[in-house]
């Protein structure tokens, strides 16, 4: 009840909250860039950070088109995949090699995630 009476929909919080996510983890990842550059491990990790940097700008971006009644396709993706290896070249060069492999990683679960939402709503909509 409180979602319509403030006009904001479950598109618009998830916008929302994956806006503030990823200014906070951009925000700490650029606080600790020396210290994730300053080993293999850390610089690994320097990578998987940005490519959470990259879930939380497809799910924004998503989120966004949803709200404009646009379909997310290809363009999304390479947009938020550009903005995360962005943030990953701000700290280690190594960082951007490891946040691509993580990023498709990610993207191919979200895909898996997002076929068996949809399947689970046709086989809803075939027993109404």
């Amino acid at each position: 009840m409180a979602a319509t009476a403030s006009g904001m929909t479950g598109a618009g919080y998830s916008m929302l909250y994956s806006f503030l996510l990823f200014m906070i983890t951009l925000s700490l990842q650029q606080m600790y860039k020396e210290k994730l550059a300053s080993s293999e491990v850390f610089t690994i990790l320097g990578g998987f950070i940005s490519s959470l940097l990259f879930l939380l700008a497809l799910t924004f971006i998503g989120n966004w088109q949803e709200t404009l009644d646009s379909r997310a396709g290809w363009g999304t993706v390479i947009l938020s995949g550009i903005i995360a290896m962005v943030a990953a070249s701000t700290v280690h060069r190594v960082c951007i090699t490891t946040c691509a492999l993580f990023s498709i990683g990610i993207l191919y679960e979200v895909n898996k995630l997002s076929a068996a939402m949809h399947q689970k709503a046709e086989t809803k909509k075939k027993a109404f």
